[in-house]
């Protein structure tokens, strides 16, 4: 038996590097590792979980016109992507029926906002920026480098545990690897933990580039960062390293170095709007006349939920029902 673990520990070690890849950021021009270059694998895998996204968190508003000015806004930004993204992805931008406040996008191009965000915002220009903080997700192609980081990470820790198990009783492998695989995972965790909010700091920068790019302020960015600061007030907050988002105020500091250097003449530009007037009139007044948004079901069958540690930094093992709006919201309040 030992000798089968060791062969079998042998075809692993073997086969992982098989599974890598790289591919370049369209964003930075930067090559990162991946377990899926092609684009086509986060379109597929976008399009395919994207249903079950929007029934978790209540289909779509029951408002057309609304849905219009979310669709209208968000593409907006889409002809000032890099050049390294295809012209060909299926973006798709859609205003949830929940109260969850939050906004996420899946790879390849399915970008949501809940209504319950959407009524917490100012203006025009921070809807672009929340919903081009999402663009930049799917074009620096986050959710596939996350995944990827994950699968190998665990693909890492079952490959060690085989060959601590294959180890003799009385050896030094076998002695202390018992020891050194918790701490491992526990590593590894926080190196995916630390890479989400890398990941939430180039997004919001990405974010100012295409709004402004479209004709918005860049600061927009901003106002959409004091309002989660100023939701998130009175919560307890768990350290920031063991947070998949950086603070709200952590992110109001880079924004700002932001708008005073790379973003200045965007922001001073006169053709740059923020638009409250139309933001009011098409969002805000609307959102408030429909019914109340139905509460989020209980159930955890996702598509997309396959590993716990992408889709919070701190989770609970107990036997309270927690849906993937929960699940979602935890992102936004765990700063």
């Amino acid at each position: 038996m030992p000798g089968f673990k060791q062969v079998l520990a042998v075809m692993v070690f073997a086969v992982l590097p098989a599974l890598t890849g790289c591919a370049t950021d369209p964003t930075t021009g930067d090559r990162f590792f991946t377990l899926s270059p092609s684009w086509d694998s986060d379109v597929s895998l976008g399009l395919e979980a994207a249903p079950s996204f929007r029934d978790e968190f209540g289909g779509p508003v029951p408002d057309t016109a609304i849905r219009d000015y979310v669709t209208e806004v968000g593409m907006s930004m889409v002809p000032y992507l890099e050049e390294g993204v295809p012209s060909d992805l299926p973006w798709e931008f859609t205003i949830l029926n929940s109260d969850v406040l939050n906004a996420f996008a899946l790879p390849g191009g399915q970008v949501f906002i809940t209504r319950g965000l959407a009524s917490q915002l100012k203006n025009e220009a921070e809807l672009a920026g929340v919903l081009g903080h999402e663009i930049g997700h799917v074009t620096a192609r986050h959710g596939n480098r996350q995944m990827s980081r994950a699968m190998l990470m665990q693909g890492g820790l079952v490959a060690g545990a085989i060959v601590i198990g294959a180890a003799d009783e009385d050896s030094v492998l076998r002695r202390y690897g018992q020891y050194g695989l918790p701490v491992a995972q526990v590593g590894g965790q926080l190196v995916v933990l630390r890479y989400g909010r890398d990941a939430e700091y180039q997004a919001d920068e990405l974010g100012m580039r295409y709004m402004s790019r479209a004709g918005y302020k860049p600061s927009g960015q901003r106002g959409v960062m004091m309002t989660l600061a100023r939701l998130s007030e009175g919560g307890q907050r768990p350290p920031v390293w063991l947070s998949t988002h950086p603070y709200p105020d952590d992110r109001v500091a880079r924004i700002d170095n932001l708008l005073n250097s790379t973003f200045r003449e965007a922001e001073a530009s006169s053709a740059n709007v923020t638009r409250p007037e139309v933001y009011a009139r098409r969002m805000l007044r609307p959102l408030a006349a429909l019914p109340p948004a139905p509460p989020p079901p209980v159930g955890d069958e996702t598509a997309m939920l396959l590993d716990a540690v992408m889709w919070c930094g701190i989770c609970r093992d107990d036997s309270e029902p927690m849906t993937l709006a929960d699940r979602w919201s935890r992102r936004i309040h765990a700063r």
